[in-house]
């Protein structure tokens, strides 16, 4: 390692840890293809159809397997080796993406083909999330840099959501979605070689009894029986189902309100990436997890006044403000929610408890996309996302005036970790 290389890793303490440099490089680049994906695949549903409903089935089909997989899924990776799911998973969503690549640069790509693969994407991803971050405290040699990881991982995926979304709009103005797709494609290879290059210790997996059945019952248990981990997880639900609508709406309001095309669309994106991005370079700054009860209370409220704010909106640069405050007030909540679960979770229950986790964005996401595509078709794409908004602001206001009855419950386990004395 070069001179320069230890004058500024220590500054950084989940980069002490080789296997997570890995995982951060090759992440990086592939999430930048992945948002590129993103973002032209609701483009391109919405040049093919112009309908509000589709775009609304596509964010729907891509999302719904996590509801049904995902509790079975952490089961699964609890018992297998999470390393080769992650390589696995990342084989075959550059499958994926290649295939789009082929049927867009081809001229042949229709809708059913973007439902098809979305929701193949989606069944990918019901394994590769709860994977992936089960995964890092084993890439992670020292304990207390596990918040720090959890912090970065945050900066990382908002990072390529300001590239990616901005490389988007470029490349479908210049060139088209089958560039896109195909970019993502082969980005994916750098993650695939960054996981072959680790070098793990093996991990030692408890014996268990009981079937899957009684393991997925026994992760419910423990993560609904424990009111603050409940309560954060439902906070998130709500705020997946009311306050990540705009994603799939952007295009309406990047065309038929601010009058632009897919450059105002990789803009709008990209804004609310960068909002993302300072709000985990902040919590990356954070030296403890302890007050992070109020980030996560607070952030849904910041969420739904910018939700409201871009959805009144009539002029670009205040649209772009709100998306930019959108970024921050999700990414507060998401981030800052993981690293609570994170470092109080039981290990050999990581990635059940995760898998619920996540299905309570990934999950539930794909019910509010379906329902604001429905909404929006009768009340419009405006009206639509000011009812999210509010909904986000009163679900703020209630949890936060449960944290001083949570508080006491959480004091115990930071302690008995060393968080606190």
């Amino acid at each position: 390692m070069g001179i320069g290389a230890r004058k500024w890793i220590p500054d950084i303490p989940a980069f002490r840890s080789r296997n997570y440099r890995l995982f951060f490089a090759g992440q990086g680049l592939s999430l930048i293809g992945s948002w590129m994906t993103q973002v032209a695949t609701v483009w391109l549903v919405y040049q093919l159809s112009a309908s509000p409903w589709l775009l609304g089935i596509v964010g729907f089909t891509s999302q719904i397997p996590s509801l049904i997989f995902l509790p079975f899924a952490g089961v699964l990776v609890d018992r297998w080796n999470r390393h080769q799911v992650i390589i696995w998973t990342q084989i075959l969503s550059m499958i994926q993406s290649l295939t789009l690549a082929v049927l867009a640069l081809t001229g042949v790509v229709d809708i059913w083909h973007l439902i098809g693969l979305s929701l193949f994407q989606g069944i990918v991803n019901s394994f590769d999330a709860p994977a992936r971050q089960a995964f890092v405290p084993e890439i992670i040699e020292r304990k207390e840099d596990l918040a720090n990881a959890i912090a970065i991982n945050a900066s990382m995926f908002n990072g390529a959501r300001l590239i990616g979304p901005a490389a988007a709009g470029v490349v479908l103005a210049t060139y088209s979605a089958g560039v896109c797709f195909l970019i993502d494609g082969i980005s994916y290879i750098a993650v695939i070689i960054a996981l072959l290059a680790m070098k793990l210790k093996p991990r030692t997996i408890k014996p268990v009894s009981g079937n899957a059945l009684q393991r997925l019952k026994e992760g419910f248990a423990y993560t609904f029986g424990f009111p603050p981990i409940r309560a954060i997880i439902l906070l998130l639900a709500l705020v997946s189902f009311w306050g990540m609508q705009y994603t799939v709406l952007v295009p309406i309001f990047a065309t038929k309100i601010l009058n632009g095309g897919p450059d105002a669309l990789g803009f709008l994106m990209a804004a609310s990436g960068i909002g993302a991005l300072f709000g985990a370079v902040y919590l990356s700054t954070r030296k403890s997890i302890i007050g992070i009860g109020k980030i996560i209370a607070y952030s849904p409220a910041l969420l739904g006044i910018a939700i409201v704010g871009f959805a009144v909106s009539r002029v670009m640069w205040l649209s772009l403000l709100m998306m930019l405050l959108s970024g921050v007030g999700f990414i507060l909540q998401f981030a800052s929610s993981n690293t609570f679960v994170q470092t109080i979770v039981e290990d050999d229950k990581r990635a059940r408890v995760l898998s619920i986790y996540t299905m309570a964005f990934f999950g539930v996401i794909p019910f509010g996309n379906l329902f604001a595509g429905g909404l929006a078709n009768y009340i419009g794409a405006p009206n639509t996302l000011m009812i999210g908004g509010v909904i986000c602001i009163l679900g703020s206001i209630y949890f936060a005036r449960q944290l001083p009855s949570l508080k006491p419950l959480v004091q115990p386990i930071y302690a008995k970790l060393g968080i606190t004395s």
